[in-house]
């Protein structure tokens, strides 16, 4: 007797693991850097997973105020952990990473937020007096840069912090509604003092542009509102994303703080009101460019949680096929095509992820000591990979919830839940179409430079614009799409091509820039992927084959999705021995169907490398024993809804309903 779908279910997950042809536990430290940090991560989650404070099974069924109220629970619950067990601060961080939903204490520590701005923007002083206050939570932070009227527009924030010489103090003040500092994370109901951008005004009235000030905005005592200060919550956000975290609104009225709250590190105001401008204009850039640069990991690592839920739900799934057995879902060609580039982007992410992160730092250390240097570059990659990663992570998440069909629309999926808090991505940190224009301007200034060289030396291109080096010289191309040579070749003679059509063409493509942007990005990336693949040479051949495919296809799909503007610039060679109107993209595109087949029995055991607990994915559909059908059964038993036989209402609007209609179905019946 065959098993049932709910018995199948278990079997079918474990024999798709044993596929698994390399090292899964080789590939997950090579992913969660090593067997030290994994370690240290699964005695946190073994911790908090075990907490009754962090139980996940009625989140589903809350409210607004019950999501935040429990928010805030698990981050007293975390610093109650840090001091019973001496967490570092590493540890702090790993375990408000495993809250699973962003908090409102999120933003006292995640640049460029509260904390990471005071570090790298104030002054020695201040620091000395407020550091331990601010790293033990004794005070909690929020960043209010952005306002009701004005976002990305930096020098348009209407905001103003006036310098009183006679009491040596600024006032800050909001002269308008648009100036109503707006969307701040944290800032509704929890923070006790904001890092505020205002614009600087003189005693003479000249207006300094935005810095930086340290404002209490609540009572240490009773936590109300300081005098002069209008706050509360901006209400839930859409799809139900950021429901624990209390966006707020602040309005200043002449609210007065001391010279010293300036953050005067590299700009100052003296006692007689003159200006001390930063030795380089664009110092105080520096912290917020982390955040885009720490968002190529974040979305690696949701794109992770969302297909391995998606890759181990249609391993189990059985639909369609010929009589008798129904056919696994993931081995149609319409799913594993479409889920399998994903799990080669979410690796692509994760490991791209640290190369941006060790790009920061040390960007960060030379900024400290007054060297611009790396500036323009970390924000022209930073710009262009946050645009990237934040667009094709919402997207990606949304194809993989397709792709598990009915089902996976239900919350208990978790799928829903990784899109809603992904979405914002798209807008956060400079709206993306607002960064392709500066991606492209940076690229056209890179292009500029180029050409003005008397040697043309293309050697001493950033890492940014080394895809530029095309424009002098362009080798052949590598004969097999095997090769990753081929693809990322291709990849950096897309932008270059484009950019220098921007540059000589006076185009009236409106889509021009978003395009240029994407494939700068898209170059960038494809480059690093072969110093990637050069350092997995220190992997078993085993590991090193698997990861060398699901990258090659990350790349040959990259290509495929950019062929409009390759065969625009007539990129791709045909082959002399075709006829002339051959398909120059059939042997690419063959080339990802089998790249997805050779992938495909590993793809539990590349999921699995993620190392997921099933307690961090909290989905039924997701569950390591494959047992999704029992999970779903089990959760839809909490269902508040279910709780009466007779559900509440009934009286009031279900009964009349049906005994109007039984009436009125007797009037008919007698006419």
């Amino acid at each position: 007797m065959s098993p049932g779908a709910n018995e199948r279910t278990a079997i079918d997950i474990a024999e798709m693991r044993s596929l698994a042809n390399f090292d899964v536990t080789a590939v997950k430290m090579e992913l969660r850097g090593g067997e030290m940090e994994w370690r240290k991560r699964r005695n946190i989650v073994d911790i908090i997973s075990a907490d009754s404070v962090f139980d996940k099974s009625q989140r589903p069924f809350m409210s607004r105020l019950e999501r935040y109220q429990r928010a805030m629970a698990m981050a007293n619950r975390i610093e109650e952990l840090r001091e019973h067990l001496k967490w570092d601060e590493r540890e702090v961080d790993i375990a408000y990473s495993l809250c699973d939903e962003p908090v409102p204490l999120d933003l006292h520590t995640v640049p460029p937020a509260f904390a990471p701005v005071l570090s790298s923007q104030a002054s020695a002083d201040f620091l000395k007096e407020y550091g331990d206050l601010i790293r033990y939570r004794g005070i909690l932070g929020a960043y209010a840069q952005t306002e009701l009227g004005h976002g990305s527009n930096l020098q348009a924030l209407e905001t103003t912090a006036t310098f009183i010489p006679e009491e040596q103090e600024f006032e800050i003040h909001s002269p308008t509604l648009t100036s109503t500092k707006w969307w701040i994370g944290a800032l509704g109901r929890t923070a006790t003092h904001a890092v505020v951008q205002a614009k600087l005004i003189l005693p003479s009235g000249q207006d300094m542009g935005p810095h930086l000030f340290f404002v209490q905005v609540r009572s240490l005592e009773d936590h109300k509102p300081m005098p002069g200060i209008t706050m509360g919550d901006i209400g839930p956000k859409a799809h139900g994303g950021y429901t624990a975290t209390d966006n707020g609104f602040a309005r200043f009225n002449r609210v007065r703080i001391p010279r010293s709250a300036m953050l005067s590190k590299f700009a100052n105001v003296t006692e007689d009101g003159r200006y001390v401008k930063p030795p380089h204009a664009k110092l105080s850039y520096g912290g917020m460019l982390y955040i885009r640069s720490i968002m190529v990991t974040s979305a690696g690592w949701n794109l992770a949680k969302a297909i391995t839920i998606a890759i181990r739900y249609t391993s189990v799934r059985r639909q369609g096929g010929p009589l008798g057995q129904e056919d696994q879902v993931i081995k149609y060609q319409s799913v594993y095509y479409r889920l399998l580039p994903i799990l080669a982007r979410a690796y692509v992410y994760i490991f791209l992820g640290r190369r941006m992160r060790a790009l920061f730092q040390s960007m960060s250390s030379r900024l400290s000591s007054g060297d611009t240097s790396l500036l323009a570059e970390t924000h022209a990659v930073t710009a262009a990979l946050k645009v990237l990663t934040s667009s094709s992570t919402t997207e990606s998440i949304e194809v993989a919830r397709r792709a598990m069909g009915g089902h996976g629309f239900s919350a208990f999926a978790g799928i829903g839940r990784l899109y809603a808090d992904q979405l914002p991505s798209t807008t956060y940190e400079g709206d993306n179409f607002v960064l392709d224009n500066q991606v492209v301007r940076s690229a056209l200034k890179s292009l500029k430079s180029l050409r003005k060289r008397s040697s043309r030396d293309s050697a001493t291109l950033s890492p940014s614009s080394e895809y530029l080096r095309y424009l002098e010289s362009s080798p052949p191309l590598a004969s097999s799409w095997y090769n990753p040579a081929r693809s990322i070749s291709l990849l950096q003679r897309r932008a270059a091509f484009i950019i220098q059509n921007l540059a000589d063409n006076n185009s009236e493509d409106a889509g021009a820039n978003q395009r240029a942007s994407k494939a700068i990005a898209e170059a960038f990336v494809a480059a690093r992927i072969g110093e990637i693949l050069e350092e997995f040479r220190r992997l078993g051949v085993r590991e090193r084959d698997v990861l060398r495919k699901l990258f090659l296809l990350y790349l040959i799909i990259t290509v495929e999705d950019g062929l409009a503007d390759i065969l625009s610039f007539d990129l791709l060679p045909r082959d002399p021995k075709t006829r002339t109107r051959s398909d120059p993209t059939a042997s690419l595109r063959a080339i990802i169907n089998r790249l997805c087949l050779e992938l495909l029995p590993n793809s539990i055991g590349l999921s699995d490398a993620f190392g997921f607990t099933d307690w961090e994915l909290d989905s039924a559909l997701g569950v390591s024993d494959g047992k999704v059908y029992e999970a779903l059964w089990e959760r839809a038993q909490l269902e508040p809804l279910n709780k009466e036989t007779v559900v509440e209402g009934y009286t009031e609007h279900i009964k009349p309903i049906l005994q109007r209609g039984q009436r009125l179905s007797k009037i008919q019946g007698k006419l």
